[in-house]
Parts: C-alpha cells; sequence; structure tokens
C-alpha cells in the first residue's frame, strides 16, 4: 500500500462513519506547497469515545495495527494516536482535537480538495496547516516545518490570508516565528 493508498483508505472509512475531519500537516503542505516525502498522514478527527471501537474496526488486524487503549486514551485526553500499516511503513496519525476557537475555526475553514481523477478529500486551508507548522516548529524546532510554510507562501502567496494567520500566530504565542518566515520568504521571491 502506498502513501495515497492509504490515504484514500482512511479517509473513505472517515466519510463512510459520517465523522468530521480534516488532513493536515505535512500531507496538507505537500498539497498546497512543494513536494517533499513523509512517511505518515495526519488527520485532524472528531471522534467519540461511543464510536473509537467502530473506528478500530475498520483497520483490520491482518494489515493494520492500532491499539484500542491508546485510542480511547486519545479520545478522552484529546491527544493523538496512530493506525499503522507494517506492510509499508506507513503510519496514520489521529489528532483528536481540542474543544477551543481555533479549532472549530479549523473545522469552519476546511476545504474539500480534488487530490486525483476519482477522489476528493477535505483538508486543513493552507492557512491553517501553516498554522500548525509554525507550532509544530516552536514545539520541536525542526527546519522541515518551516521549509513546509516557505513552500506553501511561494506556491499560493497570493490566495494566503496573511492577516488570519497573523491573528492565530499572536493568540497562539507564534507570531515571532511567524514574521521569521515571512522575512525569510520575502528575501526569497
Amino acid at each position: 500500500m502506498g502513501q495515497f493508498d492509504l490515504l484514500q483508505y482512511v479517509v473513505r472509512v472517515l466519510e463512510e462513519m459520517g465523522l468530521r475531519y480534516f488532513v493536515t500537516g505535512s500531507t496538507a503542505t505537500i498539497f498546497y506547497g512543494e513536494p517533499r516525502f513523509t512517511n505518515d498522514i495526519d488527520v485532524v478527527v472528531a471522534l467519540s469515545e461511543q464510536r473509537v471501537l467502530e473506528f478500530c474496526g475498520r483497520f483490520p488486524a491482518d494489515q493494520f495495527y492500532v491499539s484500542v487503549p491508546a485510542a480511547q486514551d486519545a479520545v478522552r485526553l484529546r491527544g493523538q494516536f496512530n493506525v499503522i500499516h507494517p506492510d509499508s511503513g506507513l503510519k496514520i496519525d489521529v489528532i483528536i482535537p481540542a474543544e477551543d476557537a481555533f479549532n472549530e475555526s479549523r473545522f469552519s475553514r476546511t476545504r474539500r480538495v480534488h487530490t486525483a481523477s476519482d477522489f476528493d478529500a477535505n483538508f486543513a486551508s493552507p492557512e491553517d496547516a501553516i498554522i500548525k507548522k509554525l507550532q509544530y516548529f516552536q514545539e520541536g524546532g525542526s527546519e522541515k516545518h518551516l521549509r513546509d510554510i516557505a513552500g506553501v507562501l511561494k506556491t499560493n502567496r497570493s490566495a494566503i490570508d496573511i492577516a488570519y494567520i497573523s491573528k492565530w500566530a499572536r493568540q497562539l504565542g507564534v507570531a515571532e516565528i511567524w514574521d521569521e518566515v515571512q522575512r525569510r520568504v520575502a528575501t526569497q521571491i
């Protein structure tokens, strides 16, 4: 199973179950920006405790590894858990969002994107993907997050709502990083 096949699989599960979701992380920034390799798919899912067993059951044990207790803990604690496809080494990071204004904004701004001739999926807006990458950079300092942001800005700068990003960057404590990224990108254009 390739990464695109895995993406299609998880989206089909989420849509068949009628769960609110969106694809984010590197998968989203690659879609909106510049290509690079990633071995995981980040998906934000509004998953309730009552539906954890059903969700996990959609990933057969002969093809996937998913820990039901880890999924239950993630839902209860608003964290994340993994669905792993051992044969390919790929994984899905299932992120259970906190119930807050930023995540409600993210859900309201999702975009239905056409990624292939017969496949559509809900993706985070490019602005929200950038904001999360700013937070990931703040948490871990990995330059790949800044490269992903720069790729989205270079590819789609005129379509990006800079004011929206600036507002949330201030509220979420990543405004200095956002300002630095904008300076870097401005010198490269």
